[in-house]
């Protein structure tokens, strides 16, 4: 009988070591690592989004690797769109393949499908845009916050594409269930998320803010100044840089927010996973090799 696919997702805040057991699964398992980090498909951001060492990239095949240009942002739904048939492709010749990442909703995106969201109303976009304009990203967080305070309790707040684009949903009212069709999915899926004492993560995201910046993040963002209002950049480590630049805060005082936001960061990261309710939480090879050992042979015994 033709083995069941498995579709592993590896999710966990940043600076988990995530990549690290991503690796050792693919491994292990003889497969290879689709990349569902958002920040890290672009290639002009390798320093500031932990880009896998060429060492880790060798080991094991990797995919949506700083495969896209950070002038085009890669939405869920894209992904969703590019990496569906690959893992299609892929599974002609694996029985399991790793998705590895922190962005809950490429995860979700490529693992389930997500649903169909509705048109921009433009003119509303628009009034937004204003109060932005106006008023900042804390007057549109606000409003979110008055509208949907549980979304509002888990996005970045400090992101304003995001923000404007939950108003906008918001704003659009539910979809017609006619509307709500995916893709049927040919795989079963493994939701893990890797977790660490807080402590120790947040140690690890000061580590690697401070090892970043030695290797030339400021010299990165610098360069990075005529894309600065993509979205793709609208981002912790970027944002705070650019904010540097322009003179708001010093170079020490933008370094430690970035070690700030990136906590607040792997927080809500954490926050989605455990709400989700079907992610086991593993903490290094042998513990996620027994939850898919476990699901596999339940796989095949039917």
């Amino acid at each position: 009988m033709q083995p069941t696919k498995h579709l592993i997702l590896l999710g966990g805040p940043t600076a988990s070591g995530k990549t690290k057991l991503a690796i050792e699964l693919a491994r292990e398992l003889g497969t290879e690592v689709l990349n569902a980090d958002s920040r890290q498909f672009y290639r002009q951001m390798r320093i500031g989004t932990a880009v896998p060492s060429d060492e880790e990239l060798a080991a094991a095949p990797h995919h949506f690797i700083q495969s896209h240009d950070a002038a085009m942002p890669l939405s869920a739904a894209d992904y969703e769109t590019q990496a569906l048939p690959l893992s299609e492709d892929l599974f002609k010749t694996k029985d399991t393949l790793v998705v590895c990442g922190g962005s809950g909703l490429y995860l979700q995106a490529l693992s389930e499908g997500l649903d169909p969201l509705p048109p921009a109303d433009l003119a509303y976009r628009a009034e937004l845009e204003e109060l932005f304009k106006k008023e900042g990203v804390a007057a549109l967080a606000a409003l979110l916050k008055e509208k949907d305070p549980e979304k509002a309790a888990n996005m970045d707040l400090k992101n304003p594409r995001r923000v404007i684009r939950s108003l906008e949903i918001i704003h659009a009212g539910p979809i017609p269930e006619s509307l709500k069709k995916k893709v049927p999915r040919t795989f079963k899926v493994i939701p893990l998320f890797l977790n660490l004492e807080r402590d120790e993560l947040y140690a690890r995201i000061d580590l690697r803010v401070e090892s970043m910046m030695e290797a030339g993040l400021l010299e990165e963002v610098k360069s990075l100044l005529p894309l600065r209002d993509s979205a793709s950049l609208q981002t912790v480590g970027y944002r705070e840089l650019f904010d540097h630049i322009d003179g708001l805060y010093s170079l020490e005082e933008a370094i430690e927010k970035i070690k700030q936001h990136t906590r607040n960061y792997a927080k809500r990261q954490l926050t989605w996973f455990r709400n989700k309710g079907n992610y086991q939480e593993v903490f290094d090879l042998e513990s996620a090799m027994k939850v898919i050992n476990a699901s596999l042979t339940a796989a095949n015994a039917h």
